[in-house]
């Protein structure tokens, strides 16, 4: 339900805010200014066009902020927890746009596109003007009334869902289908290229071993003349040597007597030093006993290495992840082998979730084609009373081809209307004048609003071309309506206006060359007043006072 609309430099408007009551909202005055201050900018909050010539001259931007209560709407609940829009019971709309055409949104203080407000827009006002707002020319509008009528709704999001299943899985199926061929040669490719790798040990620490040994058998000849070299310093050099240099040095200390402390440090370091040296001429004995050069050997190296950096070359890897690489292949191979499987499993699928769209949509069909023949006539009785005598409006349901699935069902709905006896049924666009379709979508409105989910329903006009009586029975109907839920009405009949719960009157004041619009809450005596303007013009007598004063006791009565 709207809560109220605060407005900011728009047209001849600098600030401004309007509450709103559940029940029926009568909006008057004695210019256009209710249509701009409440259509238009309800509208901008609900993510229309923005118009940079609605900004108040002088200023650079426009602000429209419209609050609603949503405690009692669960589908506006599960559009807003859809889409991470935090809500409780309040959910505030908010619309800036400025003169250089810049257009900003916001749904409960977060950044939202303007598809996003006219989505949410959608579930919480049906807005009825005679012009663009017209909500009736969509025919997705006529399913949903339909729907609401026959209290199908929900078996209607049910066929949605099955159908987005079914359409999902479809997609799948088709598109891995269409690529089998593909997805053949990329398995037998795939095959090859595991196998290939498998040939080798591709561990990173056996690699590194390789060319380790690779390294020492290249430079084989020279490692054997250094260790040679390395020998003879230690041990086996005839004018000097290691090991004799250290046993000449022990000697010479071992034969002082009364050592200094300094000295016997010297000799455990020297005869820690000649262990050492042996240890290191064991180990290049050992190394130059066992290391040769090996030339078959060198060679099945570097042909085994050079195959590894061509397989590295050839997955555009270093050799040290080609084991990487192989577990990578391995589990797409895996993925496309089960391939063929997952497409038949898919195929089963795709015809089960259709069995189950065909099942529900055949449901709603058959409560669609019941419910258009009760939902035309009941309209029509309405269509009478509005006087629209001869006119005649039809339900028109045409179910579409065998097999042609819709997110909406197996039909196209579609409201058509004869004005006149004798006519063919046209589309309301084509046929339907714009006070004729406000009319209409009031007749429409009386009917299904005991099963409507939209809580807020505005009307532009309503009553143009009618007076008398026909427009009292218009009041009636709108205050019939707003019993149920929250109508805003803005009218220029006092029969009409006398009927609503509340009454708001507009009104442009001009001063020193500038003109403010303004629109104020009437209390009794007020309202009895502006039904006197309205029913007698610019000036209001006793007789036109009588007049509203008695219009306003039958109304109430």
């Amino acid at each position: 339900m709207l809560l109220s609309i605060t407005i900011n430099n728009y047209t001849l408007v600098e600030a401004l805010e309007i509450e709103f009551s559940k029940g029926t909202t009568a909006i008057t005055g004695e210019t256009g200014a209710g249509k701009s201050l409440i259509l238009d900018a309800l509208s901008m909050a609900l993510g229309d066009r923005a118009d940079s010539s609605t900004i108040r001259q002088g200023k650079d931007r426009a602000q429209i902020t419209a609050s609603f209560d949503v405690s009692a709407i669960p589908e506006a609940k599960r559009w807003l927890d859809s889409h991470d829009f935090t809500a409780e019971d309040e959910c505030i709309l908010r619309r800036i746009y400025t003169t250089e055409g810049r257009s900003r949104g916001y749904i409960n203080g977060q950044p939202c596109t303007m598809q996003q407000l006219q989505q949410l827009g959608d579930v919480l006002v049906d807005l009825h003007s005679q012009h663009e707002h017209q909500s009736l020319l969509r025919r997705n509008t006529h399913r949903k009334l339909l729907d609401d009528f026959n209290t199908s709704t929900e078996l209607a999001g049910q066929v949605t869902d099955y159908f987005q299943d079914w359409h999902q899985a479809a997609k799948t199926f088709k598109d891995l289908a269409e690529c089998s061929d593909e997805l053949i040669a990329r398995r037998e490719l795939l095959q090859f290229q595991v196998e290939e790798l498998q040939e080798f040990n591709l561990e990173s620490s056996y690699l590194q071993q390789l060319e380790q040994e690779q390294n020492n058998l290249a430079n084989a000849e020279q490692i054997i003349q250094d260790s040679q070299k390395l020998l003879a310093i230690s041990d086996q050099g005839e004018s000097f040597n290691l090991r004799e240099g250290f046993n000449q040095s022990l000697s010479i200390l071992g034969q002082l007597k009364h050592k200094p402390e300094a000295l016997i440090e010297a000799e455990q370091l020297l005869e820690s030093g000649l262990i050492q040296v042996d240890e290191a001429v064991r180990c290049i004995e050992q190394h130059i006993d066992r290391f040769e050069a090996n030339p078959q050997r060198l060679q099945q190296i570097e042909d085994e290495l050079g195959l590894v950096f061509q397989l590295g070359r050839k997955h555009r890897v270093d050799t040290h992840q080609l084991g990487e690489k192989l577990i990578e292949l391995k589990l797409e191979l895996e993925q496309l082998t089960a391939g063929d499987q997952n497409l038949e499993a898919l195929q089963k699928e795709v015809d089960q979730l259709a069995i189950k769209y065909r099942k529900n949509a055949t449901k709603l069909s058959l409560i669609r084609q019941q419910g258009a023949v009760k939902m035309s006539q009941d309209i029509n009785q309405q269509l009478q009373q509005l006087s629209m005598e001869g006119a005649e409006l039809l339900v028109q349901i045409t179910p579409l081809e065998e097999n042609n699935f819709k997110s909406y069902g197996l039909e196209d709905i579609e409201l058509v209307i004869s004005t006149n006896p004798g006519q063919a049924h046209k589309p309301l666009g084509k046929v339907a004048s714009g006070g004729e379709l406000s009319r209409i979508s009031l007749a429409i409105q009386v009917v299904a609003a005991a099963n409507s989910s939209i809580p807020t329903v505005v009307f532009d006009e309503v009553d143009v071309g009618i007076g008398g009586s026909t427009a009292d029975i218009i009041g009636k109907l709108l205050k019939q309506l707003g019993d149920r839920g929250q109508v805003i009405s803005v009218t220029h009949q006092p029969q009409v206006a006398v009927h609503a719960h509340q009454h708001y009157v507009v009104s442009k004041i001009t001063e020193n060359s500038s003109a403010e619009s303004s629109i104020v809450h009437l209390n009794q005596s007020q309202r009895i007043e502006e039904l006197a303007r309205m029913l007698g013009g610019a000036k209001v007598t006793e007789q036109t006072l009588s007049h509203a004063s008695e219009l306003f006791d039958l109304a109430t009565s």
